[in-house]
């Protein structure tokens, strides 16, 4: 036992009944215990060992530490010289609400009422990454990379975002916004700043995705130094990854529900929760889902990549129903017009084709003949009065 497992166990004779017999009693340990200097996990029915990063993180998951809890080696006396006082100021802003008396205190004080300063006076990864000048010279991998393809192959521009966990959130929505397409909804009619505000249409929804770039800050795997954060938007998609997988028992089919676990990066999400920046655990999946639909898009995809470390994805599609797209698929204006009716009603008739652009019930038929040939609309019903037109997305979400 002890020169397969390392572990040296309580070994006593006893006597019952007349009978000699051993009792090895092993006591359970704090930390996983080795095979012959080899660690292993059971997945499904196999057994699996270990190694590289995968083992790092398991073991440091058995200590009962976070990765963002372990200490820098810039002790609390260098704050000065290592923290972005900006990036603290703009956090009291932000915590006010949750925590009112916050700017009362000094900047040593906040960061060891949010633990972020361990026992003997050294700042934690935690820190670093979401108030440093510079966390990158610490954690090389620790930024973001925004890109706009055209296909797999061609790359119309790519912005990599780094400086902190705040700095970072800012810089990847500034990116974004560059590289997708905003219209305005002349209706309308208010000319206050709110109002001005909600003229703004983009391709996604902003507050979706600084969602699930803030869920990527929050939850990604920093052990993991292979790779940053990437933003990838085509024509008709954007796709969010960030190292690190689901924590366990966490499922995909769970994220649509609320749910509660284990966070990661605990510190981390602290701050980011008394910043009001998330409002509470679990419920951001939820809002990204709900302001998809609300603006007439299909819900986000969500995909977990498993090898290693594995890798977690959001997949926000496009609402390719715009007019702009459909004029390129050599849509006319009354088809047009019709695919926003049903946008706006959920269905349209042949009936209601033929008020809403003036036209003959043969003519209305042969539109809609080829919107459904097109893939855009849905014919739904079997004869004469019954058969209504939906959406082909819609339908299919």
């Amino acid at each position: 036992i002890r020169s397969k497992l390392g572990i040296t166990p309580f070994v006593r004779e006893e006597i019952q009944n007349g009978k000699s017999f051993l009792n090895i009693e092993v006591p359970s340990s704090s930390f996983p215990v080795s095979c012959d200097g080899k660690f292993y996990i059971r997945v499904g029915s196999t057994t699996q060992e270990l190694s590289g990063l995968e083992l790092s993180s398991f073991l440091l998951e058995k200590t009962g530490d976070s990765w963002d809890e372990l200490p820098t080696s810039v002790n609390i006396d260098q704050l000065d010289e290592v923290l972005d006082a900006e990036s603290i100021a703009k956090f009291k802003v932000l915590a006010r609400q949750r925590l009112p008396l916050i700017e009362q205190d000094t900047t040593k004080s906040i960061l060891q009422k949010l633990n972020l300063v361990t026992s003997d006076g050294r700042i934690t990864r935690a820190c670093m990454l979401l108030f440093g000048k510079n966390p990158q010279k610490y954690f090389i991998s620790a930024y973001s990379k925004v890109g706009r393809f055209k296909n797999n192959t061609i790359i119309l521009d790519t912005v990599e975002v780094k400086g902190n966990l705040f700095q970072q959130l800012d810089g990847i929505l500034e990116a974004i916004k560059k590289n997708i397409n905003v219209m305005f909804d002349t209706s309308v009619r208010e000319l206050s700043l709110e109002g001005v505000a909600r003229r703004e249409i983009w391709d996604y929804p902003l507050d979706a995705l600084r969602e699930a770039a803030i869920n990527a800050l929050i939850h990604r795997d920093y052990l993991d130094t292979s790779a940053p954060i990437e933003v990838r938007i085509y024509d008709d998609e954007l796709i969010l990854s960030n190292p690190g997988k689901l924590m366990p028992p966490l499922t995909i089919e769970q994220l649509k529900e609320k749910h509660s676990g284990r966070q990661r990066n605990p510190l981390i999400a602290t701050v980011f929760y008394y910043a009001n920046l998330i409002e509470s655990w679990g419920s951001g999946i939820l809002k990204m889902i709900t302001l998809c639909k609300e603006q007439n898009l299909p819900e986000p995809e969500f995909v977990e990549r498993k090898g290693g470390l594995g890798e977690f994805t959001v997949v926000f599609h496009k609402d390719i129903f715009n007019e702009e797209e459909l004029r390129k698929r050599g849509l006319n204006e009354r088809q047009i017009k019709a695919v926003m009716y049903v946008k706006e009603n959920g269905k349209i008739t042949n009936k209601e084709y033929q008020q809403l652009s003036n036209i003959s019930r043969q003519m209305a038929t042969i539109d809609l003949s080829h919107l459904v040939e097109k893939g855009i609309l849905t014919m739904k019903g079997k004869s004469g009065k019954g058969i209504t037109y939906q959406l082909t997305n819609l339908t299919n979400n």
